[in-house]
C-alpha cells in the first residue's frame, strides 16, 4: 500500500505524512503506532524521510552559486586553537 503512493490511498496530492501513514497502517492492520513508533518501523524496512523536490519559481542559481563562493570560505576556515583569556565568569585568582 506504501508504494502504491498517496493517491492510492485517497489524498489527492503526492505529500506524505507520518500521520497519513499511520492512518493507512492503522485502516489496513489495525494496529495503532505513535508517530515515533512508526517512524522508527519505516526506517527498519527502509524507508527514509524525503525532501520535496519543488524549488521556488524565483530561484537563481548564478546569486546562489556566487554567494557560496564569498560566504563559504568565511564560514569554513579554521578556529583559532588557543587564545589568551579565560571562559569562566568569575575573574581568575592571581597568584
Amino acid at each position: 500500500m506504501l508504494d502504491a503512493g498517496p493517491a492510492a490511498s485517497g489524498w489527492s496530492d503526492q505529500c506524505r505524512t507520518l500521520a497519513r501513514m499511520a492512518d493507512i497502517v492503522r485502516r489496513r492492520f489495525g494496529a495503532e503506532y505513535t508517530l515515533a513508533g512508526l517512524d522508527l518501523l519505516l526506517h527498519r524496512i527502509g524507508w527514509s524521510v524525503q525532501v520535496p523536490s519543488r524549488q521556488a519559481t524565483e530561484r537563481d542559481e548564478a546569486k546562489i552559486a556566487a554567494r557560496k563562493g564569498e560566504q563559504w570560505p568565511v564560514i569554513k576556515r579554521g578556529r583559532r586553537t588557543w587564545a589568551p583569556g579565560c571562559a569562566s565568569r568569575a575573574k581568575p585568582a592571581r597568584v
